[in-house]
């Protein structure tokens, strides 16, 4: 099940996720003339700054939402377009040097599958660098969400729910990458927890994008007093004396080569 967010508010609240997609690209090692696959590319600002890199190559960021690429797209140029598509219809063969993502994967539930089509969208010797979110993120969010949607106020609307997120631990997606047909598989996890500096700056991310799907369930004359009850139940988990709010964040690392 694809989502749709809001490419501006997520744009203002996505400080964290472009501070770690800042680091992977970092690393990236790209010839003059690369192409580059950007998998859900929000809106679009790491897309821009990997395409900046290299002038002479051209990066596609992909994302099914909507409303991210109306943000996306108005950082298009020259070597840069973006593209509305599910990552699970990926058909790309043999077209890319590197295929990039940053803080979007665990918003995919079948990576078998999403790995065999990273793979075949891959030229030979080409590169797949990801990172997302693995087991033991955001523990204090999926402990209050968890608690909202089985309520007795709330659980009538998420019977039959799928949840939105895959969070594997570290051995798990290794054997999984291994069996994708990669010729060198590294998966490792990497500890981000984080201080949002104050309740705010907390709120926003959970806003955009993390409530979006549960939002969608709940009846509209219900949708604030769910949300009222997350904010309030993770200002109240989260919070320290000095207004700081702290909340885990675990990511799995992979770099893989065809």
């Amino acid at each position: 099940m694809t989502h749709e967010f809001n490419g501006g508010e997520y744009e203002r609240a996505s400080a964290l996720q472009q501070q770690w997609g800042t680091r992977l690209i970092a690393e990236l090692d790209l010839q003059e003339h690369a192409r580059v696959l950007d998998l859900g590319c929000g809106d679009g600002t790491l897309t821009a700054r990997l395409a900046a890199l290299f002038p002479h190559g051209e990066v596609v960021g992909i994302d099914a939402s909507e409303g991210m690429l109306a943000i996306a797209r108005q950082k298009a140029a020259r070597n840069v377009r973006f593209l509305l598509l599910d990552m699970n219809a990926l058909d790309f063969c043999d077209e890319f040097d590197v295929v990039f993502s940053n803080a979007t994967l665990h918003w995919i539930s079948d990576h078998e599958r999403l790995l065999r089509n990273i793979w075949r969208s891959l030229r030979p010797g080409g590169l797949a660098r990801f990172s997302f979110a693995g087991d033991g993120n955001c523990a204090q969010l999926i402990g209050v969400i968890r608690e909202a949607v089985n309520s007795a106020a709330f659980s009538r609307y998420f019977q039959g729910f799928d949840w939105p997120w895959f969070m594997p631990a570290v051995p798990q997606y290794q054997a999984l990458a291994e069996r994708s047909g990669f010729g060198e598989v590294r998966v490792w996890g990497e500890n981000a927890d984080h201080w949002f500096p104050n309740a705010e700056s907390m709120i926003q991310w959970i806003d955009q994008p993390s409530l979006v799907p549960f939002l969608a369930r709940v009846a509209e004359e219900d949708k604030a007093a769910f949300r009222k009850f997350v904010v309030a139940r993770m200002v109240e988990r989260t919070q320290a004396a000095d207004g700081r709010c702290f909340e885990t964040f675990r990511r799995i690392q992979v770099r893989a080569r065809k």
